[in-house]
């Protein structure tokens, strides 16, 4: 349960989370103001902002308080006092699927994501190691993965509520997945044997590269090509290129005094 002074070193750090501020004097001594030119004003008590500069929280530069990654980790730690190491490692989103008997949603974990690291990796010309296209296609897949009850209780709250219009939830939830396990199952069908496997581990079971590769015996670095590899023929079986309309030409060789025969 939170106590008044965490009640109150919440309220300062959450201020200075939006933007740095001002610390200046007030005509209490036993308060101190911060003043943020984009978030107005707070007064804190004196002695809440010493404690948060000791244990690291926040900083001190040049008059201004500034938070700190540990304080930015204390408060997500105290949004979730039910699990207050998810609170701090976790990045909470929500997985939708529409369809036409409604819509079903899962809430899921970003930073369990794979795929969420490699995207802000860059290769040595500074290019991210996977494009757009290719992390939504990989996203896509572990969102009807989850929707599909395929993978029990890895990071994911199994408590789906669906907005429909059917009356009977259970009946729209099974629909739902149900059809979730169908686009799973077309999409790696699409894949093929041969790269299904690493979208499995890194998608869906959110394997980390260097895992894959001790347990499928894949040269070091290996695992990164393949998944490439793997994720553009995913986005292509998402986004199948448009037919060409031109017509086709028959086209036929022949010498320059070549003539058809005519019977």
């Amino acid at each position: 349960m939170m106590g008044p002074g965490d009640r109150e070193m919440a309220r300062l750090l959450r201020f200075i989370a939006k933007g740095d501020a001002a610390v200046g004097e007030t005509q209490d001594g036993g308060k101190i103001m911060l003043e943020s030119g984009a978030h107005g004003t707070i007064s804190a008590a004196r002695d809440c902002l010493k404690v948060v500069l000791n244990e690291g929280l926040a900083r001190l530069c040049k008059g201004r308080a500034y938070i700190n990654p540990e304080g930015r980790a204390w408060l997500r730690r105290l949004e979730r006092p039910d699990d207050p190491y998810a609170g701090q490692h976790r990045r909470d989103a929500v997985i939708t699927v529409t369809d036409r008997s409604g819509s079903l949603s899962a809430p899921g974990h970003d930073a369990e994501s794979p795929l969420t690291m490699l995207r802000k990796r860059k290769d040595a010309k500074g290019r991210p190691f996977i494009d757009e296209e290719a992390f939504k296609a990989g996203e896509r897949l572990r969102s009807d993965f989850t929707l599909g009850n395929l993978m029990p209780s890895i990071g994911v709250n199994w408590e789906l509520t669906g907005s429909g219009s059917r009356g009977n939830g259970v009946l729209e939830i099974t629909d739902a997945a149900l059809a979730a396990r169908l686009r799973v199952e077309r999409a790696l069908d699409a894949v093929g044997p041969e790269l299904s496997g690493v979208l499995i581990d890194v998608c869906c079971f959110l394997k980390g590269l260097e895992l894959v590769e001790r347990e499928r015996q894949w040269p070091v670095r290996s695992a990164k090509l393949i998944l490439r590899t793997a994720l553009a023929v995913l986005d292509r079986h998402y986004h199948p290129a448009a037919p060409s309309r031109s017509r086709p030409r028959i086209i036929h060789w022949g010498s320059e005094d070549y003539r058809p025969i005519m019977n």
